[in-house]
Parts: structure tokens; sequence; C-alpha cells
């Protein structure tokens, strides 16, 4: 199964609706919390070209935010993204 890392940070209901999508639909992720890491958040957004969270990356590929995460899901692009 591919790898999925969830940058997050604090309130974030968004963070939180991934997550829990994550989760009902039993996918594993790792988490890495944003909230008082200013350099390490300039280095994702460089890196992913985003600025908003939660940011998922699977296999080191940004899928994007929660729109992207929820989109995938709906049309089954997530699961061939997990495959």
């Amino acid at each position: 199964m591919a790898e999925v890392t969830v940058y997050t940070t604090e309130p974030c209901p968004y963070c939180s609706r991934a997550k829990g999508l994550l989760k009902s639909r039993e996918i594993e992720f790792h988490e890495v919390n944003m909230a008082s890491e200013p350099e390490a958040r300039v280095e994702l957004a460089a890196r992913t070209g985003l600025r908003t969270f939660p940011q998922i990356v699977i296999d080191g590929t940004p899928l994007g935010g929660w729109t992207e995460l929820e989109a995938a899901d709906k049309d089954g692009r997530l699961a061939e993204l997990l495959a």
C-alpha cells in the first residue's frame, strides 16, 4: 500500500475532516503537525505549491487538500493512488 502523509495545523476543521475520511476508509497515514514549525511550513509550501492545510501527500506526490482528497475518494481515484 502507498505511504500517506497528512500535514496538518491547529485549529483546522479541514484537517479533521481529511483524517476522518482516511480513518473511515481504514487508510493508514502519518500525521505531521506543522502548527509550531514556521520554517518547515515554508519548505512544504515550496515543495507542494500549497499554503493551506491539510496537505495530503501520497508516495511523495502531493494530492492536495481536503477538497482534492474528497473528490479523489468520490470518483475512485483515491483507491487507485493507494494501490
